[in-house]
């Protein structure tokens, strides 16, 4: 319990440092939350148009993708509000050899690395998508339990786990390259994936994007859980491939890390 408090005290640090640098640039941080709420209303724009010449993509009606895009918006900005600017961080650590001043510090490393940036317009963009979803679940008349609820965000967490633990291994190619941030952040650009219907996928590319790069298991599962659609073996799926994405990522850091000789070797 005393090391547990130790590092919500250093976290609580980090949210504090964050919240500085955000008000020294309010410009920009309003600048983006109003950029990604732009992209976000064109993603649903384009669910209206789609919907202008089918009534549904195999069993998803619009209110259904709708909710879909909403989950895979509020994932994505929750990630990227704690983990996205500090997975792309790391190969400029490795390269200016900051990372020497990480490895110095009483503390674990991957947690100072993983959190030490936090993006706070995510949050308000992540609340504009619980916004749509609610309204999603409104027009398809849901009522929704507690229980739900909190299997919905609990799934959402795999979610997250997910798209950290992949792309912190992108990230730690830096270890051997130097530059990994046009790796990373073409991952990132996958996260477009997790918005569509996972029965809008066919043959080779439904299996890559279900078990090499599981970006149709993200939010299509915490959705389906929520409409009452989930099959069993895609929930276990999901759980199996966010337990393994962190055990491999977790590997592959320790591993990067002993290869680490620091800007001064």
């Amino acid at each position: 319990m005393t090391r547990l408090a130790r590092y919500i005290s250093i976290y609580a640090a980090l949210w504090k440092n964050s919240v500085t640098r955000e008000m020294i640039f309010k410009t920009n941080f309003v600048l983006w939350i109003v950029v990604e709420l732009l992209w976000f209303g064109l993603q649903l724009c384009f669910v209206g148009v789609v919907y202008m010449h089918t009534e549904a993509i195999g069993t998803w009606t619009k209110w259904q993708v709708v909710m879909l895009i909403g989950a895979a918006h509020f994932i994505q900005e929750i990630f990227q509000a704690f983990f996205l600017i500090n997975c792309a961080n790391l190969s400029e650590l490795v390269r200016t050899g900051k990372l020497d001043f990480l490895l110095l510090l009483p503390v674990n490393t991957r947690f100072v690395v993983s959190l030490r940036q936090v993006d706070l317009g995510s949050f308000v963009n992540a609340a504009t998508a619980v916004v749509v979803m609610g309204y999603a679940a409104h027009q398809m008349q849901l009522s929704l339990t507690l229980g739900q609820i909190f299997g919905f965000l609990v799934l959402c967490a795999v979610g997250i786990l997910i798209h950290y633990s992949l792309m912190f291994m992108l990230a730690t190619i830096s270890f051997w390259t130097v530059r990994a941030q046009g790796i990373v952040w073409a991952y990132y650009n996958l996260f477009q994936v997790a918005r569509l219907p996972d029965e809008a996928f066919r043959g080779m590319l439904k299996i890559t994007f279900t078990f090499a790069i599981p970006m149709l298991l993200v939010a299509n599962v915490p959705v389906r859980f929520i409409l009452d659609t989930l099959r069993w073996p895609n929930l276990l799926l999901l759980l199996a491939v966010g337990a393994a994405c962190w055990a491999v990522s977790s590997l592959v850091w320790h591993v990067s890390i002993r290869r680490y000789t620091s800007a001064s070797s």
